[in-house]
């Protein structure tokens, strides 16, 4: 889906540049563009092997460990019979830890590791249930302490204090946790009382 979104853009950009007479301009954007995006991609890397090796010191060190007792209560509310002793819990800590820390795309190889352990401990095979879904939401709209790849974008281009997006960042993330939370379980409920119905009625 995304590369028919971006092949459209790309043809739709060139037909505009053609019809205007500023293809030579839509020539030079995609240059510049391929170069910045390099260029971007090689100032992030260097943050992002960083903060994986903290995280797997983190690991190995049982940080992770301390932050699954504490994320332990919430995990009882949130998951549905999961085994809060079993892999699956214990990889969506390590997501969980590497969104606090403000990781971005770092966070994603560990993102996608919890899922495959969710779908092999509910044995889901291929279908969504209601715990990846939490997840999913815990991972897209994270509770952010250290905003570390927002503020690294930040002080690559000339922010003299990068990190003074800290209270907005803590504000909106738990706002937007919040409210994803509050929208799925509503859902969920509706879902239920929904399929609850129906069944009365053939039954």
């Amino acid at each position: 889906m995304m590369n028919k979104f971006f092949a459209a853009a790309v043809i739709i950009s060139v037909i505009c540049g053609i019809v205007t007479g500023n293809i030579s301009a839509v020539a030079e954007a995609a240059l510049n563009s391929c170069v910045e995006a390099v260029e971007l991609f090689i100032y992030l890397i260097g943050g992002m092997c960083m903060w994986g090796g903290i995280m797997q010191i983190a690991e190995k060190s049982g940080v992770t460990e301390k932050v699954a007792v504490i994320f332990r209560p919430a995990a009882k509310l949130l998951f549905k019979n999961l085994d809060l002793d079993g892999t699956a819990f214990h990889a969506v800590c390590l997501n969980v830890t590497a969104n606090i820390l403000g990781l971005g795309n770092a966070a994603t190889p560990l993102g996608i590791e919890a899922m495959r352990a969710l779908e092999r401990e509910e044995k889901a095979n291929g279908i969504i249930t209601d715990n990846m879904i939490i997840f999913i939401l815990l991972n897209t709209s994270s509770l952010t302490l250290i905003p570390s790849t927002a503020a690294s974008l930040r002080l690559k281009h000339g922010a003299q204090f990068p990190m003074d997006i800290l209270t907005c960042v803590l504000v909106t993330s738990v706002l937007a946790l919040l409210s994803g939370l509050i929208a799925a379980k509503a859902l969920n409920c509706t879902s239920a009382l929904s399929c609850g119905k129906l069944k009365e009625v053939t039954d």
